[in-house]
C-alpha cells in the first residue's frame, strides 16, 4: 500500500470527490490530481465516456450482444485489451495488470503479470484485429521492432520500455513477430514501405529460427525444453509467411524447405505409439506435451522431461506426459482436424486433462501440472495443483470450428463466460474441485490466479469473430494451404548436429546443415572412394549441402565429415547415415 486517506462521511453528506493522479515524482502525480479536480467531476466523466465509446463504436458487432447474465462480455473483452496498452510507450502491452496470488505476495515480486510477453502480445493483437481495432497493428510492429535482441530473438518477457526481465528464451516468441507482420501486410494495415523498414526485424527472427529452431530452451509454459508441438507450428508458420512477403526472392525456397522438412518430422520428435497410455485410452498414439532433443538419433519421446513446481526434482518420460498444445497444428494449418493423430490424441486429452465444471468443461494444461493452488486451496508458493484455464475452453472452441462443430464452439464460448468474475473478467485459472468458501474458492470460477488474463480476453473475442465467420479467425493460410489443402511432402530429409538423423527415408534427398562454411568430405564405400562437397551460403547464417538420391544408394551407410574452412581444421570424427 502506498497511500491510504480517511474520509469524515458524517461531514460531507456522505458524498464527496476522489481524485487520483499518477505520475513518476509526488508533485507530478499532485498536479494532475489538483488540475482535474479543477475542471470537476462532470468534465472527467463526460470525457471518459466520450473517448470509451470513440473507441468502441467503429469495432466489429460479435454474435451477440449480451449474455444471460446480462453482461456484454464482448465489449468488457475489448475493454480490457485497450486497457492494458501501455501509454508511453504505445504498441506495448501487458499480460494483465494483476499478480497472480497478489494478496500472498510481497513488494519483491516486482514483475507479477505487469509485462510484455511477446506471445501473449501477438495473441492481444490479433484480438483487436479480431474485433476491428486495427490502427494499432503498425504500433505493435514498431514495438517489437525496437525491443528486438541483437541475434534475432526476444526477451522471454520484459517491461513496457523493452528491458529484459526473465531470462529464458523461447522459440515461438520469435515467430510471432513475423506472423503479425504478415497478417498486418496481407490486411493493408501496413504498406510496402512500413513493411520495407520492418524487413530488417524479420530477416533476423528468421534467422535466429532457422539456426537455433525448431527445439526450443522453453515451451510456451515457460518450464522445459525440447521440442514442442505448440512451438513447432508456430515457426513453420512463420517460415512459410515469410516466404511469401519476402523482399528477398533467394531466400524463399529455403524458407519452405525448411518448413517442409520440420513439418514432415514433426511426427519423429513429438508422436509416441504403443504406449501404455495409448493402450488405457484405446488409441494408436498420441503427441506428447514436449520431447527433449537426442543428439544421438534415438527417439525424443522416450526421453526424460523435467516437471517443473514440484517439491524435489522430478522426471518423467516424455511419452508420459500429454499437452492441450498438439492442438495447435490444428490451428496453425499444419494439419487437418480429422486427421487420424489429432483424434487419437484428442482422445488422450480428454481422458487426461478435462472437467466437467457447472458451466461446461474446461481443461488442464497437461497432467502432473503443479502450477495452482495447493489441495487445501493454499495459494501457489512454488509448488502446488495445475488448475483448469478458461484460456484453453477457448482454443478447444477454435479447434471444433475447424473440424466443423459450430455449435460445439458456441457452447464452449458460452462455457468461457460462465467461468469470469462477477464483473465479466477472465481469469488464468478456475478452482476444479470442491468449493471451499473460506478461501473464496468455488467450482468453476475463477481462482486466485492472475485475472484479467488479456490473452484469455484476446481469446475470447476472436473465438467470437471466428464462429461468426464460420472459420478460424487467425489460421495462417500458407501453411493450411499447403500442408493441409496440397499435402505438400518435404524434398529433403535434413541432418543437423542438433538432430542427426540416424537413416535417410528411401524417397528423399539428403540435406546437411551446418552454421559455418565447411567442406562435406563422404564416402559410400567405407572410404574406398570420396567425395568433397562445398556447402552453400543460405544467406540466413545456415550452410547447406545438397545430396540426391541418385548419389546415395539404397542398403550403402554415408560416411561423412566436415573440413571447417574459417578454422582450417577437420571436424576429427566421422557421421554415418543409412541409406
Amino acid at each position: 500500500v502506498a497511500l491510504t486517506a480517511q474520509i469524515d462521511l458524517a461531514k460531507c453528506n456522505g458524498e464527496f470527490t476522489l481524485a487520483l493522479g499518477f505520475d513518476s515524482s509526488p508533485v507530478g502525480a499532485a498536479h494532475h490530481a489538483r488540475a482535474s479536480l479543477l475542471d470537476g467531476f462532470e468534465a472527467a466523466r463526460d470525457e471518459y465516456i466520450k473517448e470509451w465509446q470513440k473507441w468502441q463504436k467503429p469495432l466489429e458487432k460479435p454474435v451477440e450482444e449480451k449474455a444471460a447474465s446480462g453482461l456484454d462480455y464482448y465489449r468488457i473483452s475489448t475493454a480490457v485489451l485497450h486497457t492494458h496498452q501501455a501509454k508511453k510507450f504505445p504498441g506495448g502491452i501487458v499480460a494483465s495488470l494483476s499478480i497472480p496470488w497478489g494478496f500472498s505476495k510481497g513488494d519483491a515480486d516486482r514483475g507479477g503479470y505487469h509485462l510484455v510477453w511477446v506471445r501473449d502480445l501477438a495473441q492481444v493483437n490479433g484480438g483487436l484485429l479480431a474485433a476491428g481495432a486495427a490502427l494499432g497493428a503498425a504500433k505493435v510492429l514498431r514495438f517489437l521492432a525496437i525491443t528486438q535482441e541483437a541475434d534475432g530473438s526476444w526477451p522471454q518477457n520484459m517491461w513496457v520500455a523493452g528491458m529484459r526481465y526473465w531470462q529464458g528464451e523461447q522459440m515461438d516468441e520469435s515467430a510471432f513477430p513475423i506472423l503479425l507482420t504478415a497478417t498486418a501486410f496481407r490486411e493493408k494495415l501496413i504498406d510496402r514501405p512500413q513493411l520495407e523498414r520492418l524487413w530488417p526485424m524479420v530477416r533476423k527472427a528468421l534467422c535466429f529460427i532457422v539456426q537455433r529452431g525448431p527445439a526450443t530452451e522453453q515451451d510456451r509454459w515457460e518450464e522445459v525444453g525440447g521440442y514442442s508441438p505448440y512451438t513447432i507450428a508456430v515457426e513453420i508458420a512463420a517460415l512459410l509467411e515469410a516466404a511469401e512477403f519476402s523482399l528477398e526472392p533467394e531466400l524463399c525456397d529455403y524458407l519452405r524447405e525448411t518448413a517442409d522438412v520440420w513439418n514432415e518430422s514433426i511426427e519423429r520428435w513429438t508422436y509416441a505409439s504403443g504406449t501404455e497410455l495409448a493402450r488405457k485410452c484405446g488409441v494408436e498414439g498420441y503427441y506428447v506435451r514436449i520431447a527433449p532433443e537426442k543428439h544421438d538419433g534415438s527417439s525424443s519421446v522416450n526421453g526424460k522431461v523435467q516437471i517443473k513446481n514440484m517439491p524435489q526434482p522430478t522426471y518423467i518420460t516424455a511419452s508420459d506426459m500429454v499437452c492441450v498444445d498438439a492442438l495447435a497444428l490444428v490451428r496453425f494449418g499444419l494439419r487437418a482436424a480429422d486427421d487420424p493423430r489429432i483424434l487419437n490424441t484428442v482422445k488422450v486429452l480428454d481422458s487426461l486433462l478435462k472437467i466437467e465444471t457447472p458451466h461446461g468443461p474446461c481443461w488442464h494444461r497437461y497432467n502432473h501440472d503443479g502450477y495452482g493452488e495447493h489441495e487445501d486451496g493454499a495459494p501457489f508458493d512454488g509448488t502446488g495443483i495445475g488448475r483448469a484455464w478458461p484460456l484453453l475452453s477457448g482454443e478447444r472452441a477454435h479447434y471444433e470450428l475447424a473440424a466443423g462443430r459450430k455449435d460445439e464452439a458456441h457452447r464452449l464460448m458460452k462455457a468461457m463466460e460462465g467461468f469470469t468474475s462477477d464483473g465479466g473478467m477472465i481469469p488464468e485459472q478456475i478452482w476444479d474441485t470442491d468449493d471451499i468458501p473460506e478461501r473464496a474458492l468455488y467450482f468453476g470460477r475463477p481462482s486466485g490466479s492472475g485475472m484479467p488474463l488479456v490473452w484469455a480476453h484476446a481469446e475470447y473475442i476472436k473465438l467470437s469473430r471466428s464462429i461468426r465467420d464460420g472459420k478460424v479467425f487467425d489460421m495462417p493460410p500458407c501453411s493450411a494451404k499447403r500442408y493441409v489443402q496440397e499435402r505438400t511432402r518435404a524434398k529433403f530429409a535434413s541432418w543437423r548436429f542438433t538432430d542427426p538423423i540416424p537413416s535417410l527415408p528411401e524417397e528423399k534427398n539428403l540435406r546437411i546443415e551446418v552454421l559455418v562454411p565447411a567442406t562435406v568430405h563422404w564416402s559410400i564405400d567405407g572410404w574406398k572412394t570420396a567425395h568433397d562437397a562445398e556447402t552453400r551460403d543460405t544467406k540466413l547464417g545456415v550452410h547447406i549441402v545438397n545430396l540426391s538420391r541418385a548419389e546415395l544408394p539404397a542398403g550403402a551407410s554415408l560416411v561423412f565429415t566436415f573440413h571447417w574452412k574459417d578454422a582450417d581444421r577437420w571436424e576429427g570424427r566421422d557421421f554415418i547415415i543409412s541409406l
